[in-house]
C-alpha cells in the first residue's frame, strides 16, 4: 500500500548540499588499493555482496524508492553503481529530477560521510510503459551488460485507478521486465516488491503465490480489445472480492512471475502498510500522503473524526526502513539460494502483525495524544477519533462530526462573501476514507517463516544494520515520530511554530466549550423549562449531586 513513482534517464550532476552534525551510521569503504580476498557465497556479508556489482531499480522517486537508494548508498559503500529508471514529468527532465530526488533531506547524512555519493547514481531516461522501456540503446546495452541485481519498485497504488491502467503498470510493466531480465548476462538477483494485500480474498496469507480466479494473460488481451468505458463496466465483476485494482493487478503481477520468471533467481517482497521511518534515514521521515498518512494529516487538522472501523482490528503497518533493508537482504540472499536455472522463487512476507501488533484503536488514541502534543498549524478543530463499524453510529458521527461544522463554516463564509469550500473538501475526503475501510474492517495472518530464516543466516552485523526484527518497534514512540515527521517533511510546517500552533489549539477547545455551553442553555430553555417532567427530572439529579458534593465536604474534613 505505498505509493511508488515508475523513473528513468542518463547521466547528471548535482550540487553538494550542506551537512548533518550528526550523521547516520554506514559501513567504512575499503581502500581501492586493498586486496580483498575471495569470500564464498555463503559467507558473503550483505554489504560484501553489493561490493563492486551495479544494480537496477524502478521507482526510485517513490517512497520505498528513495530509502532503498540512501540505504544502499551508505550501508554498502563499494556498490558499483546504481542505474535509475526516469523519465521526465512536469517539465523536468530526468536529470533534473534526479538532482532533485538527491537534494531530499534524507539525504542529507549520507552527505557528509559520502560527499559524492550522487556520481554512483546513473539515470537513465525511460518508461515502464514501454518496451525495453524505452531505453536509449546504449542505455540498454550497459544495463544489459553490467546489472547484477534488479529491485522493480515502480507501480500504481491508487486504489480508484482504472483497471485498464492498473494492468498497465503493475502487471505488462513485469512481463516487460521479466524479458529485460533473461538478456541480463551478469543477473544474480530479480526482486519485485508486491503487497501483502495481494491476496487480501484470504485471511490466512502465506508466504506462496496463489492461482487467480482469471488468467493473467488472457485477461491482458481481452482488455486490449476493449474501450475503456466497457473495461469500466466489467471491473466489478472482474474484481469479485478484491476492494480495488491495486491489490487484484498486484496478485496477477505475482502470478505471472512464477510462471513467466520462474526459473529466474526470483524474489518477491511483500510489505503490508508501509508507513514513515521508524529510525533510518530520519525518525518519522515520510513524503507520501498515501494510506495511513491521509488519516494523520485529516485527524491532525481536525477534519476527520469518525470512520468506519473496527478498533480491535490489527493495523499491520511496517516502517519504510524495514522494508527497505528487506529488499537488500532478500537480493543478497536470492543471489546465494540461487540454483542456476532450477529457479528460486521465495516470496517474503514484510508484516508485523504476527510479531507486534498494532490495533486501529491503538493508533486512535495515540494519534490524537500525539496531535494534542505536537498540533498541525491552523487545525479547523481539534483532533479526535472515533472507528465505528455500526451503520447508525457511522452515519450519525458523520452528520454530528463532518456535515454540519462543514455546512455552518460553508454559510459563515457565503456572509462574508467569500467562497464556501469545506462541504466540497469533506466530500473528497470521505471517498478517500472509503477506499480505505476495508482495511479498517478486516484482518489477516501474514507468516513470515522465510523472513525469520533470512534473519538467522544473516551475520550479527548484518542483523544490527539490516535491522528486520518488528518487535524492536514501540508503537506510542513511532506513532509520535510519524506525527512530527508528517508535520515537518510532507506539510512543510516549522516547528517552531509549534507554540503558535499550541496556543490555537486552545482556542479550539476554548470554543467547544463555549458550543456546549451554549447548546446546554438551549436544551434547557426548550426541553427542560417547558416539560414537568423533564423539569422534575432535571431539579432530581442537581439535588444528588449537591448532597454529593455536601457529603463528601463533610467526611474530609473529619
Amino acid at each position: 500500500m505505498e505509493a511508488t513513482d515508475n523513473m528513468e534517464g542518463e547521466n547528471m550532476e548535482v550540487v553538494a548540499e550542506g551537512r548533518l552534525n550528526a550523521p547516520l551510521p554506514s559501513r567504512p569503504p575499503q581502500s581501492s588499493n586493498a586486496t580483498s580476498p575471495v569470500v564464498p557465497p555463503s559467507r558473503q556479508t550483505i554489504d560484501h555482496f553489493y561490493r563492486k556489482r551495479f544494480v537496477f531499480v524502478t521507482g526510485a522517486s517513490g517512497f520505498i524508492g528513495k530509502v532503498l537508494l540512501e540505504k544502499l548508498l551508505r550501508c554498502c559503500p563499494e556498490i558499483a553503481g546504481i542505474f535509475i529508471l526516469m523519465r521526465p514529468k512536469k517539465g523536468r527532465t530526468p536529470f533534473q529530477r534526479v538532482e532533485d530526488l538527491c537534494a531530499s533531506p534524507i539525504f542529507k547524512g549520507l552527505r557528509e560521510v559520502q560527499p559524492a555519493f550522487n556520481e554512483k547514481l546513473i539515470a537513465m531516461q525511460g518508461d515502464v510503459n514501454e518496451e525495453d522501456f524505452g531505453l536509449h540503446s546504449d542505455n540498454l546495452r550497459r544495463l544489459l551488460e553490467e546489472t547484477s541485481v534488479v529491485f522493480h519498485v515502480a507501480a500504481t497504488i491508487r486504489f480508484d485507478e482504472p483497471l485498464k491502467y492498473a494492468i498497465e503498470m503493475n502487471v505488462i510493466s513485469v512481463q516487460r521486465l521479466v524479458g529485460l531480465c533473461r538478456r541480463m548476462t551478469r543477473l544474480k538477483a530479480l526482486v519485485h516488491v508486491s503487497t501483502a494485500y495481494a491476496n487480501c480474498d484470504r485471511n490466512h496469507i502465506e508466504e506462496m503465490v496463489y492461482q487467480p480466479s482469471l488468467e493473467p494473460q488472457k485477461l491482458i488481451d481481452i482488455i486490449g480489445l476493449l474501450p475503456d468505458k466497457a473495461v469500466e463496466a466489467m471491473t466489478p465483476h472482474l474484481l469479485k472480492t478484491f476492494p480495488n485494482t491495486y491489490c487484484f493487478t498486484k496478485g496477477l503481477a505475482e502470478y505471472c512471475l512464477l510462471k513467466e520468471a520462474g526459473d529466474l533467481p526470483l524474489a518477491i517482497v511483500r510489505p503490508s502498510i508501509v508507513g514513515a521511518a521508524w529510525k533510518e534515514p530520519i525518525p518519522g521521515w515520510i513524503d507520501n500522503s498515501q494510506g495511513p498518512s491521509l488519516l494523520f494529516i485529516a485527524n491532525g487538522k481536525g477534519l476527520l473524526r469518525s470512520m468506519t472501523g473496527h478498533r480491535e482490528r490489527v493495523m499491520d503497518v511496517i516502517p519504510v526502513d524495514f522494508t527497505a533493508n528487506l529488499l537488500i537482504a532478500v537480493g543478497w540472499r536470492t543471489a546465494r539460494i540461487y540454483d542456476g536455472g532450477k529457479g528460486s522463487l521465495t516470496v517474503y512476507n514484510g508484516t508485523s502483525g504476527g510479531v507486534n501488533p498494532l490495533k486501529w484503536g491503538e493508533l486512535e488514541s495515540n494519534m490524537v495524544h500525539s496531535f494534542a502534543k505536537n498540533p498541525l498549524d491552523l487545525a479547523f478543530r481539534r483532533p479526535k477519533m472515533i472507528f465505528t463499524e455500526h451503520p447508525l453510529m457511522r452515519n450519525y458521527w458523520s452528520t454530528v462530526s463532518h456535515l454540519l461544522p462543514a455546512y455552518i463554516f460553508d454559510m459563515a463564509l457565503r456572509l462574508v462573501g467569500k467562497k464556501p469550500r469545506l462541504v466540497r473538501m469533506f466530500g473528497k475526503i470521505h471517498k478517500a476514507v472509503a477506499c480505505i475501510e476495508y482495511f479498517t474492517t478486516h484482518e489477516w495472518d501474514f507468516p513470515a517463516s522465510n523472513v525469520g530464516s533470512m534473519m538467522h543466516e544473516m551475520s550479527s552485523g548484518d542483523r544490527e544494520v539490516f535491522y528486520l526484527d518488528a518487535r524492536e518497534v514501540h508503537w506510542p514512540s513511532y506513532i509520535e515520530n510519524y506525527c512530527l515527521g508528517m508535520k515537518k517533511f510532507l506539510l512543510k510546517e516549522d516547528l517552531d511554530n509549534l507554540p503558535r500552533a499550541r496556543r490555537h489549539q486552545r482556542r479550539l477547545n476554548i470554543v467547544r466549550y463555549a458550543f456546549n455551553t451554549v447548546l446546554l442553555a438551549v436544551i434547557w430553555r426548550f426541553v427542560i423549562a417547558n416539560s414537568r417532567l423533564a423539569g422534575g427530572l432535571w431539579h432530581m439529579v442537581l439535588n444528588l449531586v449537591f448532597k454529593f458534593v455536601r457529603f463528601f465536604r463533610m467526611t474530609s474534613s473529619r
